[in-house]
């Protein structure tokens, strides 16, 4: 099976986006009440066997089991009876609501998230339609459940062979999307290791150096923008609650944020098909992204996004087959690629790579893309590649050092 998503543009009329908007919050009530229901039988749960708290007592029956997602599924139904308010919204986008709570609690479980939080007026942004019985998407049109016919800019067309499995509502600041799921019965092999072949190193001084001496540069998203940012905050701030012009005003801002997201987002894609043009194999840093995030440039980095550059890299590498992979972060500034002789640890201020063995010299990040590159060779087992001079060992260029060609020379 092979799902893709696809991204589109709606125009909901006025009453659609009354109704859409309606159908947020109640979604944004049923998650609260969960996340309520659940978090009071795990209070409930935390006081000590020989004294009661007066925080936390058994104010649930001890033999009530846990609030899951089949239990609260299936308490929906009792719940529209009492609140009928409920029966608006189509019924599996209510069940839907109940799964994201969810998939929250097994990442704070399984994957050490934060505890689910609950969600403020205007945080519950999408909803989802799980099922339909025919094609939603018919010309121009998007039929959806109980909301009725919705305009759609149907920028690119679905495939041949694909159908429409669920769509998701997302309100954004710049408008109305849906997000369409489609799928198609068709298995797509992985891509095999052969050709030729690339190491990148990621960094703040230059975003992108490659093996092939290659320098991008790190375009600074959110710190050009953030003065502009925070004169929209500090106008933000003097508004009166509740009226329309702080309204407006956190339009203002929810736009700028989405202006940088686009744009970062956008310039991930465009390095991820730039790489993909230049080689059939390539390398990247196993980085520790979360240890990144909290270091004492952690500003400079979110604003780079390298997670959602190697995620990118690797949807884009996927989809061209490319061959991609990552391979161990640890000491790659400290060896010389030319002959593999640890140098030592260097300052971040020295950002030229020069080996006091061979005489190697090359730019510090290119030099740590090349043991990137060799790492990953060697562990496809196609052989070390070192710089300077190229040989072709099967459908893998292959580089060699200097000294091994004077010592092919002199033998």
């Amino acid at each position: 099976m092979l799902n893709l998503n696809y991204c589109y543009r709606i125009y909901p009329d006025a009453a659609q986006e009354k109704e859409l908007l309606e159908w947020l919050e109640i979604c944004r009530g049923v998650y609260n009440y969960a996340l309520a229901e659940r978090k009071e039988w795990i209070n409930s749960r935390k006081c000590k066997v020989n004294a009661c708290s007066l925080h936390s007592e058994y104010i649930i029956p001890a033999d009530q089991p846990f609030p899951d997602y089949y239990r609260q599924k299936k308490a929906l139904t009792e719940a529209k009876k009492q609140y009928p308010k409920l029966k608006q919204v189509q019924s599996q986008v209510l069940q839907e609501v109940i799964g994201r709570l969810d998939k929250a609690f097994n990442f704070f479980w399984k994957k050490s998230f934060g505890f689910p939080r609950f969600k403020k007026y205007g945080q519950f942004r999408s909803i989802n339609f799980p099922q339909f019985k025919e094609n939603p998407i018919t010309g121009y049109q998007l039929k959806l459940p109980k909301i009725g016919t919705v305009l759609i800019n149907l920028h690119r067309p679905i495939p041949d062979g694909f159908i429409v499995k669920q769509v998701q509502i997302v309100k954004k600041a710049s408008g109305w999307y849906a997000v369409a799921c489609i799928q198609s019965d068709v298995k797509i092999p992985s891509p095999i290791p052969q050709g030729k072949s690339l190491g990148i190193d990621l960094g703040l001084e230059k975003f992108i150096a490659t093996s092939q001496e290659e320098l991008i540069a790190r375009p600074k998203f959110f710190i050009e923008l953030q003065s502009k940012l925070k004169w929209l905050q500090r106008r933000l701030s003097k508004k009166q609650k509740g009226s329309k012009n702080r309204l407006k005003a956190i339009q203002k801002v929810a736009k700028l944020h989405e202006h940088i997201y686009n744009t970062r987002k956008n310039f991930h894609y465009q390095v991820a098909h730039h790489l993909c043009d230049q080689a059939q194999i390539i390398f990247a840093e196993d980085l520790n992204l979360k240890a990144m995030s909290r270091g004492m440039l952690c500003k400079h980095t979110l604003d780079a996004g390298f997670g959602g550059f190697l995620e990118a890299l690797k949807h884009v590498a996927w989809k061209r087959d490319v061959y991609f992979e990552k391979v161990d972060a640890n000491f790659t500034s400290q060896i010389c690629p030319n002959c593999g002789v640890v140098t030592g640890k260097k300052d971040l201020s020295i950002r030229v790579h020069e080996c006091s063995s061979c005489g190697f010299k090359t730019d510090r990040d290119v030099a740590a893309a090349m043991i990137v590159e060799q790492r990953g060779l060697a562990a496809l087992g196609l052989g070390v590649k070192l710089p300077v001079e190229e040989e072709v060992i099967g459908d893998v260029p292959k580089r060699i050092s200097r000294a091994s060609r004077r010592s092919r020379n002199a033998s």
